[in-house]
């Protein structure tokens, strides 16, 4: 791996004593590695807004005071607000055994205990860095077309041309407020189509007819892990139309690449239920 990790060190929380992160910094940086330390007394948004400021790979909690279970989750709830949630996050110092299943579930990816050695710590980092950067670099795992999404001004006047003069079997009728549609679906070949009628004037549907006129709206690919394909997206520079995937029709969890990433097509993303 070429990439020089950045690591950031921090002390949470009102422990005075700095020694043990000090040691692990200076350690890091023997191993090749970039570290920034954040001083003491630190509290966990200024930790999370120097982590974003300075672009780090990995986040180095270390704490004496007995307040872990509390100042780890609120970092990595800090992190996931501000969409940075996929920084690695370690901890050490004096934590008990029984709390370090506890810190896990909250998404700490290893604690190190009294004792570890350096290697071992950086070891860990490296293993986990290069496997997310092989994970970000695969294309998005599209298992199929999920459908085709087409717009349509009135669907009483569209649907009977797609059920009784094409025979495409019709499937019934969902409205997606959040969207402003409501959506007429039809299948032929395990392959879906949708026609969307918008509800009203703020719909993403009626602003696109307006504009561009009824016909072909949006192609649609069924995926696993819509929030992983959105973090791996977003690392090849693709850009996409929300921060985040949103609900769709029968369930769904729904997400679009913006069309000028995509050679001028309309992609959506969708995670089934």
């Amino acid at each position: 791996m070429n990439k020089t990790i950045r690591v950031l060190i921090a002390k949470p929380g009102l422990d005075g004593h700095d020694r043990g992160a000090l040691v692990i910094a200076q350690g890091l940086r023997d191993e090749g590695m970039e570290v920034i330390y954040t001083g003491l007394r630190q509290t966990p948004a200024q930790i999370v807004a120097t982590a974003i400021q300075e672009d780090v790979d990995c986040i180095g909690l270390s704490i004496l005071s007995g307040a872990h279970n509390e100042l780890f989750p609120e970092v990595m709830k800090l992190l996931k607000e501000n969409q940075a949630d996929d920084i690695l996050v370690i901890g050490g110092g004096v934590i008990p055994d029984e709390d370090i299943s506890f810190l896990k579930e909250h998404g700490i990816a290893e604690i190190f205990t009294p004792g570890t050695s350096i290697k071992e710590i950086a070891d860990f980092i490296r293993t986990n860095i290069e496997e997310k950067i092989n994970k970000q670099s695969r294309p998005a795992s599209v298992n199929k077309i999920d459908h085709i999404g087409i717009a349509v001004k009135n669907l009483d006047n569209v649907i009977p041309f797609y059920k009784d003069i094409l025979g495409l079997t019709y499937l019934g009728m969902e409205e997606v407020k959040d969207e402003g549609v409501k959506i007429a679906f039809f299948e032929i070949g395990g392959i879906r189509i949708e026609l969307l009628e918008a509800l009203h004037q703020e719909s993403p549907i009626y602003k696109h007819i307006e504009k561009r006129g009824e016909g072909i709206h949006h192609l649609a690919f069924e995926v696993e892990n819509i929030t992983e394909q959105f973090s791996r997206l977003r690392q090849r520079q693709i850009s996409l139309l929300q921060d985040h995937p949103k609900n769709g029709a029968h369930g769904t969890k729904v997400g679009f690449i913006h069309p000028k990433s995509s050679y001028k097509v309309l992609i959506e993303l969708c995670e089934k239920s």
